[in-house]
């Protein structure tokens, strides 16, 4: 068919509109030919008329970003204290609270900016990949890329990238439950339609694009999954807004009660009012989102620089408490470039015959890990065998059920069927005898025991049984820094689990040379192991009894026979009554069994699921990595699912992290970021409550015991303005890494925070107490608290950065240092210079540094007695452990 230059949008129609077309009529509607595919020529054609093969969020406008910085609580407790200063004509004030919207204002615009330009980073490098078929070949292209009448193939683990028309295969099972709520897959056939974003679950076809993009069926609901994501918070974001909240309530009830106390003395209402207003918005933690927004976001870039994509930014906050990990095998704990060891053949079959049976039964441009080897094999030992001039009638792909390729092939008029797969599997469709068949398990089980998968091959001729022509062992060997990364995972406290489907033995080979504890369980052990076991014996006996009375039978007839007298027990007894009785008896000794166990063999992806659950039933914060469609419900149920280098599309949207290399050593890396995270806004929500408290309460009774005003409402502005420019720093400050999984202690932030900012407000007490009884002016007096304030204020930031001694490793990083030195020599500029306050000299600005650093070591020494006592209220480890830790 020859594509036409004409094709444009008008020729486009609705994508159910193509169900029940012809293919013929499709690929005539959309103008190209489906031997050859689209030419690059056409593809760019219709790009510049269609655009990529994405939906485009419409962005916020710039104007309404700026707007919304000035509209919300705490922007308008500034806006009216700065129009009740302009009232009463206190222009300095009305000046410098204006100053102060318009940085927090620009503070938060820029690091929403920032963050919003590294989401679209991370998410250009999250792009899927699709096969598709141009200019008369396969190659791999990405998904935005497509365009109508682009031919692709679609296989299990795949996103429909497109709203798409099957043309070739055998069928399709699609998950459709995303879009239109149906529970069970659906199955599709040539001439039938798949929409954009459903899951393909089983099988392999050929489809054409016929809509991308917006003109999709599903794309407003995509738009609604995408957006309620994006809306998702963590726990670790609940807690600090509960603190935030916290003190907004703590804030607002002092200032009430200063307001009380100043109308009973009559004082003037407006300067009343502005008053409150302005000590309200220094007290309530005004960077508070700034501080999250930037954490979050430094914290997912470190990630990124090291190849894992974070999908979910709270994710990183979420692996700060994990204690198990979950670990896939293949492609993660080992390399995933699956070897040919020594070839085992069988009856008259050569090594050239049985590897290019094993190629007929492959697809080399799938690049399937299990079938590159076989080709690579082929290609170095048996170059001359012309595999190529075979041709493939039909393809059935492997999926977790049959657990066999096979395809119909044809060459000179002569037809067979190739197949791959489990040896078992295509033992039991040969007709061997029982010795034959018993020579062969054991020597399964001999490879599987050196930690080889073996792969059995067969050839089927008409109606004839199963030819085996041999086995072909593969080894995947672990990768080199699995044993160390696993290790290191394990002096940070987190319990690590291989979660394998290979057999038993492999399981236990593999698990030995990484290092894992042989504590193994197969997967039928999971649950109900009584009733499976019983199952089991029941089988078993019946084919003994069965060969004990016919002697002649063959050991095949016999399990034959047991199969049947099962399905006889099943149809008259609910055998899933013993499985229920079991859980319901002994559900506490699956969750202690699961919690022993380190390797888990032969599993299938909905065991993963049910290791998961188990797990976080016991109390366990769980992390699991996982690669294959169905391992997605696993990856959504994990408290951080984490999608491997090699996963399907399926597996990487259910993935909060995404990794883009092979291996776990980035894995490791992202739990000591979490953890790292986790200090930096600890460290914040401790100073945040402690200078809190410190502020409201020591104006608080000032006002109300003393009648005195310690800091002017300028003060006070300026105070909340140079406190907020250093916070932001925290998010790069140097931390230790928590040997063990870290959560939150409510009870020991509390009690810290609180020691922190009463011994503060002793020691602005203490210093007013003395200046008064020196005889300085209450003008002094105010700008002496001031610069003290600043000073001791920023200072508290190097106490509530490390559990012990302000001195201790790890130290403060050089922007932390910058910022805060930097602010408090503004301070102290404003102080000694008289910037629109009373002006003190130097002499008593050194006087103020001397004794806020003094109070500072009362301060970080009354910290280090509040972590002992509570520490050794909780039981917790000694305090000699507790100023540890990691630089």
């Amino acid at each position: 068919m020859v594509q036409h230059t004409n094709f444009d949008q008008s020729n486009t129609r609705r994508s159910d509109d193509y169900i029940g077309s012809s293919t013929q009529q499709t690929a005539q509607t959309l103008q190209v030919d489906l031997q050859t595919g689209l030419s690059e020529a056409e593809v760019q054609s219709r790009r510049e008329r269609f655009g990529y093969n994405e939906i485009q969020a419409q962005d916020e406008p710039l104007w309404h970003r700026i707007f919304r910085r000035f509209w919300g609580p705490i922007p308008w407790m500034i806006e009216v204290a700065a129009i009740l200063s302009a009232v009463v004509q206190k222009w300095d004030d009305f000046v410098i609270i204006a100053i102060m919207l318009l940085v927090n204002a620009g503070l938060d615009f820029f690091q929403e900016h920032r963050a919003l330009n590294a989401l679209k980073a991370l998410k250009q490098r999250m792009g899927a990949e699709i096969i598709v078929f141009r200019d008369g070949a396969f190659k791999t292209i990405p998904v935005r890329e497509l365009v109508p009448g682009d031919v692709i193939r679609l296989r299990i683990g795949n996103i429909v990238p497109a709203d798409v028309q099957l043309i070739e295969g055998d069928y399709l099972l699609i998950d459709q439950s995303a879009l239109t709520g149906e529970s069970l897959p659906v199955s599709k056939k040539s001439e039938e339609v798949a929409y954009a974003s459903t899951v393909v679950k089983q099988g392999e076809m050929l489809a054409v694009v016929v809509n991308t993009a917006a003109n999709t069926n599903f794309h407003t609901v995509v738009n609604l999954v995408a957006k309620a994501s994006l809306q998702e918070r963590s726990h670790f974001q609940k807690m600090v807004i509960r603190i935030g909240d916290f003190l907004i309530i703590m804030t607002v009830a002092l200032v009430l009660l200063i307001v009380m106390v100043s109308l009973f003395r009559h004082e003037n209402m407006l300067e009343i009012a502005r008053f409150a207003l302005v000590l309200s918005v220094a007290a309530i933690p005004v960077a508070l989102p700034a501080v999250l927004s930037v954490t979050m976001a430094v914290g997912a870039m470190n990630l990124a620089r090291r190849q894992a994509i974070v999908s979910r930014l709270t994710a990183i906050e979420e692996l700060a408490g994990a204690d198990v990990f979950c670990s896939d095998k293949t492609g993660t704990l080992t390399q995933n470039l699956m070897q040919v060891s020594e070839p085992v053949t069988l009856g008259d079959a050569s090594q050239s015959d049985l590897f290019l049976v094993a190629a007929l039964a492959s697809k080399q441009e799938n690049e399937d890990p299990i079938e590159v080897p076989i080709f690579t094999y082929l290609k170095e030992h048996f170059p001359d065998v012309a595999w190529q001039d075979y041709k493939q009638l039909s393809f059935t792909p492997f999926d977790p059920v049959r657990k066999r390729t096979e395809a119909n092939i044809e060459k000179n008029d002569q037809r067979f069927v190739a197949m791959k797969g489990a040896a078992q599997v295509l033992l039991d469709m040969s007709d061997l005898n029982d010795e034959d068949t018993q020579h062969l398990n054991e020597t399964v089980d001999a490879l599987a025991a050196k930690g080889y998968r073996t792969l059995a091959v067969g050839r089927k001729q008409g109606d004839a049984p199963l030819q085996l022509l041999g086995l072909i062992p593969l080894y995947d060997p672990p990768r080199e820094d699995s044993s160390q990364v696993i290790t290191d995972m394990q002096n940070y406290g987190v319990e690590v689990k291989m979660v394998t489907g290979d057999n038993l033995a492999i399981a236990r080979e593999i698990g030995g040379l990484l290092g894992l504890k042989q504590r193994t369980l197969r997967a039928n052990q999971l649950s109900g192991s009584a009733s499976n076991e019983l199952l089991a014996l029941a089988e078993v006996l019946s084919s003994a009894i069965y060969q004990r009375l016919n002697p002649e039978v063959t050991h095949k007839d016999a399990q034959q026979f047991a199969s049947q007298v099962m399905e006889s027990v099943q149809s008259m007894y609910d055998t899933r009554l013993l499985e229920r009785e079991f859980i319901h008896t002994h559900e506490s000794a699956i969750v202690d069994m699961i919690e022993s166990v380190n390797i888990f063999a032969e599993v299938v992806p909905e065991d993963k699921y049910r290791i998961v659950d188990t797990l976080q039933k016991g109390g366990h914060i769980v992390a699991m990595t996982g690669d294959g469609v169905n391992d997605a419900p696993a990856l959504k149920k994990a408290d951080c699912g984490i999608a491997v280098s090699n996963a399907t599309d399926a597996a990487r949207g259910a993935a909060d992290i995404i990794l883009t290399a092979p291996g776990l050593s980035v894995i490791n890396e992202a739990f000591k970021q979490a953890r790292i995270t986790f200090e930096r806004m600890k460290s914040y929500a401790t100073f945040r409550i402690a200078e809190t408290i410190r502020i409201i309460l020591f104006m608080t009774l000032s006002i109300v015991v003393f009648n005195f005003y310690p800091i002017t409402a300028l003060m006070i502005i300026l105070l909340a303005l140079l406190n907020d420019l250093p916070i932001l720093a925290i998010a790069y400050d140097n931390t230790k890494v928590n040997p063990q999984p870290v959560r939150w202690n409510m009870m020991e932030l509390l009690g810290v925070s609180t020691t922190l900012g009463v011994t503060g407000v002793i020691g602005s007490f203490l210093l007013f107490y003395l200046l008064q009884e020196a005889g300085f002016s209450e003008g002094m007096i105010q700008s002496m608290i001031f610069l003290k304030l600043i000073v001791a204020g920023h200072s508290t930031l190097y106490i509530t950065r490390t559990d012990g001694w302000f001195w201790q490793r790890p130290w403060p990083a050089p922007l932390l240092l910058i910022a805060t030195f930097g602010t408090e020599i503004i301070g102290t500029l404003i102080a000694v210079y008289g910037l629109l306050i009373t002006p003190i000299g130097w002499k008593y600005a050194l006087w103020m540094w001397a004794y806020a650093l003094g109070w500072f070591v009362v301060n970080n020494l009354a910290k280090i007695g509040a972590y002992r006592l509570l520490r050794m209220r909780n039981g917790a480890t000694t305090f000699a452990k507790s100023l540890g830790g990691t630089a």
